[in-house]
């Protein structure tokens, strides 16, 4: 749950950078950081909360060069400790490099205690520091079937050897003094593409939506195993595994995650969102008066299933866009309330009417409980809950933050006994099969609606999945 944006071959590398950040704000509200290169040196500002608060207008000025990396951060891996705001910044005898990475590594606790048994000292406890040991410790040749350009001889083998290592969830950028260099894992979990715009300009970013923000067009994904690099002799690709596995990529950045304006995977988020909402029509016909999303995470859904049911569409709750963390909940009757500081209902659109609340997921359960609530307080007279996707059951180690297994409603319930804790007339979740289906490729890991991983020995070994 992370964003990572770079920037080739820009005098303003610095300030487009900050714009990248703030299209992937959703990706992590937590930190925030740009490292840019001049050619010769390579500085960062660094920060915590959002990007225009980590990041100032006297740092951008601060930021000179044409090459540049950023990363805003959402912890899944070594916590909310300040000595983790990422880009990082690493010297060893083959060079500088700023690193930024968004995902896990499932084998990082391993090779961690392997690096600080060999003399290894971390500052952070982020895994993204793992790969900076592995790179500057490797001592491999590139492997024989990669012919490297002159300008990568120095640094990728170090780079590959690290590849091979880990295991999980990596799209990385690396900022050397004169290259950008894109990273995405064998499995391809977490999304990356490329961009340019029509100076020559090229952008790497998590979601293409950060590329519309800077007036730039996206060309393609970064593949699964790729490394791209980026330096004044043009863009060239290599595959250091052989044998690339089949991709795995997060079928969640479609539920939920991604932002539905942006191209990922090769598809729009968009529209397979609303794809899932009309499989969802056709799955559960319910006869109702109107459909209505949980926004913002059931908008497109709850369109799509208004769409091919031909019940109309309400706006039957009112988002609060400005409400952050509360600090007043002291007493149970303020904490019960603190779901209306971000949903609020529209009496006119759903009193006296049979209601279809649609959302994309129930995590813990405790906010669709409010609101089904909510819905009958303002008079709704049958409330029918319906998800876009399959019950989440397990947790996710690639990058994702759920909860443990046993927080996970669904992995301690029936689907009728969520029902009666959220108190709706009905509850119905999207199949398996439908979501798929929805987004048009069986090459997704849905390891969190299956339990099945795709990396499964580390995971066992250091999470103890039984």
């Amino acid at each position: 749950m992370c964003g990572i944006f770079g920037v080739y071959n820009n005098k303003s590398a610095a300030e487009l950078t900050y714009l990248g950040l703030h299209a992937l704000q959703h990706r992590g509200q937590e930190s925030a950081g740009i490292a840019v290169s001049d050619g010769y040196d390579i500085n960062l500002k660094l920060g915590q909360g959002l990007v225009n608060v980590a990041i100032k207008e006297e740092d951008l000025k601060e930021l000179k060069g044409d090459l540049a990396i950023g990363h805003v951060r959402y912890s899944t891996a070594g916590g909310s400790n300040p000595k983790n705001i990422q880009p990082f910044f690493a010297h060893f005898y083959g060079g500088s490099f700023a690193i930024a990475h968004n995902g896990n590594l499932v084998n990082a606790m391993r090779l961690r205690h392997e690096l600080e048994m060999e003399g290894a000292i971390f500052r952070s406890t982020s895994d993204t520091e793992v790969f900076i040991h592995l790179i500057a410790r490797s001592k491999q040749p590139a492997p024989p079937h990669i012919n490297l350009h002159k300008n990568d001889e120095d640094f990728l083998p170090h780079v590959f050897e690290a590849m091979r290592k880990v295991k999980g969830a990596y799209s990385l950028l690396i900022l050397r003094e004169k290259q950008l260099i894109a990273i995405r894992d064998p499995y391809g979990f977490r999304p990356l593409a490329l961009g340019k715009n029509r100076f020559g300009s090229y952008f790497v970013a998590s979601e293409s939506c950060a590329f519309d923000i800077v007036d730039a067009e996206y060309l393609r994904d970064i593949n699964p195993g790729e490394v791209l690099v980026i330096d004044d002799a043009g863009i060239r690709s290599y595959y250091p595994f052989e044998h690339t596995e089949n991709p795995k990529k997060c079928i969640f950045e479609f539920v939920y995650f991604a932002r539905p304006d942006s191209k990922i995977f090769k598809d729009w988020v968009y529209e397979i969102r609303k794809e899932m909402g009309r499989r969802l029509a056709r799955e559960y016909p319910i006869d109702a008066d109107c459909v209505i999303p949980v926004l913002d995470s059931g908008l497109l859904a709850a369109m799509g299933y208004s769409e091919e049911s031909k019940i109309p569409f309400e706006i039957g709750l009112i988002r609060n866009h400005y409400v952050g963390r509360t600090f007043i909940q002291p007493l149970q009757e303020i904490r019960d309330l603190s779901v209306r500081l971000k949903l609020n209902p529209v009496r006119e659109a759903i009193e006296g009417k049979r209601v279809i609340v649609v959302d994309d997921s129930i995590v813990r359960g405790t906010t669709s409980k409010k609101i089904v609530n909510m819905l009958r307080k303002a008079g709704a007279k049958e409330v029918h809950m319906l998800i876009s996707s399959p019950p989440v059951i397990s947790p996710c180690y690639y990058g994702i933050d759920t909860p443990t297994k046993e927080e996970l409603l669904a992995s301690q319930m029936t689907v009728e006994e969520i029902r009666k804790f959220i108190g709706a007339d009905s509850l119905y979740y999207l199949s398996l099969e439908g979501m798929i289906e929805a987004a048009k490729s069986k090459s997704y890991c849905t390891a969190c609606f299956t339990g099945i991983y795709p990396v499964l020995d580390e995971i066992f070994t250091e999470v103890g999945i039984s």
